[in-house]
């Protein structure tokens, strides 16, 4: 059965903020749209299985052999629609200095004017569809609530996978609870205003796209695209820029962070939360399988964290998402095995091959390729074609509860508390393997000086050395200086004795010949490891199993467990290599890169600049 349209529940004026009440909202935007029906969402399974088989009717969906991959569909985009559109993605705040430098910023009322022009009519002969939707466990102190209006029943089946789509929100928001608002087309009408029918294609976009979002009243505008970080609204449109907004307002933190349970031998558990800017082995870690013997890591989340100060003097954090929303180039049997199992069955697949037997490929995923396949575009592929079967941002949509390394704690209401905090970049030279900042305000200079090789999850030139403060450039929803100084005062406000250790880590530091020089994967659990044995160590009073450099504290000789690798002792002191003119220059970028910020770059980060350059400059 499809979904369908259900008795619109009365629902009083919400909070002052909000000048319309939900059912007026939806009513509102309806008008403007212009939707032949309106169809409020509760998440069922019937619901999703009567989308699913109208999108197999429509073209939008392939459905793959129910023998290999049960469940499982494959959708082939727009070759225009494959990646976030940061050009065409605004903060209209109120004042263009609240958005920052590194922002877009459109003054709100002309973007509302341009938007009612583009959404006028948008929806003629599609469905809209209501998704109500919470942010983290509906019952969790820091669970927010959503409501997408979108045509795409893509969007819905997506969105009813990575967010809790329950009519449980409905009765919260009629409650009282606050909510964002978020409308979303794909700016393909399927009837003109003269009421002719325009053809349909498996995959509408528009030419024209827009996402923009409006900090103060929390809201969110999306046009012309189905991509999912531009489509699915509560991913990175709420998770992030609108959710870190509120999180500056309310005092907590929302961050483009995966987050893991690490078991050691002993049974002692720690909880450690890391970005990673996208395509840089988020979901590697996420589900990492440690080759040290005795060592688990289990999985809590691959992308976004809210982390609050709790009443104990900790950071404690959730995941806001219900599903991974992953890159397939590079996740595989060698490299992700657990990432595999959880895809072998009801998986929403985008952009990758298709194999003769009704199965998907991607680069990555098995050694070899095979002999022929449909890639992503619908055409005939071999390895001699000379183009990658799978797009490089091809997609997965998969439930988190179907990975195989979930932890039992990851819809603990209350969240879990933070031990250490990662930030690392994918960067050839100059940045170690490892290192511990001294303070927390050190660690906010490692997190906000991050930067990456740009991969293909966003639109610019692959390769090209980008900065990503704390892998967040894309995705605050105000000037990033701010969002420094904001993680400033949260670490002021922990106990000594709560407060998480900082670490940069870099896994793609290469040889002068090209070569890698750290294996990865598995063996990154001998990071994990000498991680949170400085948690132990910091929480004694001592530094012990580290020595000072000059960017940080480095695993002192033998801390660091190498037995059974194959690194000569040239190439270990290479990936711990500081050279300090090589360091300086990079600072002097640093310098240019804080420049732009002004008056609002916190004092505390000049402080660590400074002092940073100081070090180097010591024989």
């Amino acid at each position: 059965m499809t979904a369908t349209s259900v008795r619109i529940p009365r629902l009083p004026t919400v909070d002052a903020h909000r000048p319309l009440s939900l059912l007026a909202w939806v009513d509102a935007v309806a008008r403007l749209t212009e939707p032949d029906a309106v169809v409020w969402c509760d998440g069922s399974a019937a619901e999703r299985e009567g989308l699913l088989a109208q999108m197999v009717d429509s073209g939008t969906l392939t459905a793959l052999d129910p023998e290999r991959r049960p469940g499982s569909y494959l959708a082939r985009s727009d070759p225009d629609d494959v990646a976030r559109v940061e050009s065409r993605t605004f903060i209209c705040s109120e004042d263009a200095a609240d958005a920052g430098p590194t922002n877009n910023w459109r003054e709100p009322a002309l973007m509302r004017a341009e938007l009612a022009g583009v959404f006028a009519g948008a929806m003629r002969g599609r469905t809209l569809y209501v998704v109500p939707f919470s942010m983290g466990p509906v019952d969790s102190p820091l669970a927010r609530f959503g409501v997408q209006l979108t045509d795409s029943p893509y969007v819905v089946v997506s969105m009813g996978v990575m967010t809790r789509v329950t009519g449980d929100v409905v009765d919260r928001i009629r409650a009282g609870a606050a909510w964002v608002p978020a409308v979303h087309s794909v700016g393909a009408p399927l009837v003109s205003s003269d009421g002719t029918r325009v053809a349909d294609v498996p995959w509408p976009c528009n030419p024209r796209k827009y996402v923009a979002h409006f900090p103060e009243s929390r809201e969110i505008w999306s046009f012309g695209s189905g991509y999912g970080g531009n489509a699915l609204l509560g991913k990175k449109c709420f998770a992030l820029r609108i959710a870190s907004v509120i999180g500056r307002d309310e005092g907590w933190l929302a961050e483009h962070m995966l987050l893991v349970r690490v078991t050691s031998p002993e049974g002692k558990r720690y909880h450690v939360a890391a970005a990673f800017p996208s395509a840089c082995g988020k979901t590697n870690f996420a589900m990492l399988q440690p080759t040290l013997p005795g060592w688990r890591v289990e999985t809590l989340g691959d992308d976004i964290a809210w982390l609050r100060p709790g009443d104990d003097g900790r950071l404690y954090a959730i995941n806001p998402e219900a599903g991974f929303f992953g890159v397939a180039p590079g996740t595989g049997v060698e490299t992700n095995p657990t990432a595999v199992r959880m895809l072998e069955r009801d998986v929403i697949f985008t952009n990758v091959a298709l194999t003769d037997d009704g199965d998907v490929w991607w680069e990555g995923l098995t050694p070899e390729p095979p002999a022929h396949l449909t890639d992503w575009t619908g055409r005939s592929w071999t390895p001699d074609s000379g183009r990658p079967a799978a797009h490089p941002n091809s997609r997965f949509t998969v439930a988190a509860a179907q990975c195989p390394s979930i932890a039992d704690t990851w819809q603990d209401p209350a969240g879990v508390p933070v031990d250490a905090i990662v930030f690392g970049g994918r960067r050839a030279t100059n940045v170690p393997l490892v290192t511990r900042a001294f303070d927390w305000q050190h660690g906010v200079f490692l997190g906000a000086t991050v930067a990456s090789e740009q991969t293909a999850a966003a639109e610019g030139t692959v390769g090209t050395l980008r900065r990503d403060p704390f892998a967040m450039l894309p995705f605050c929803g105000y000037d990033m200086a701010d969002h420094w100084g904001h993680w400033l005062s949260v670490g002021a406000g922990l106990s000594e004795q709560g407060r998480p250790l900082l670490f940069g880590v870099n896994w793609f530091r290469k040889a002068a010949d090209g070569s890698w020089l750290w294996p990865g994967f598995g063996e990154n659990s001998r990071v994990l490891a000498w991680i949170v044995g400085q948690v132990d160590a910091a929480r004694a009073g001592s530094d012990e199993g580290a020595v000072a450099g000059p960017v940080g504290l480095r695993p002192a000789p033998g801390a660091l467990d190498l037995d059974g690798l194959d690194l000569t002792d040239e190439q270990v002191a290479e990936l711990f290599a500081v050279d300090p003119q090589a360091w300086l220059a990079e600072a002097e970028l640093t310098e240019v890169f804080f420049a732009q910020f002004g008056d609002r770059l916190p004092a505390p980060l000049r402080t660590q600049l400074a002092a940073l350059r100081h070090r180097l400059s010591q024989p």
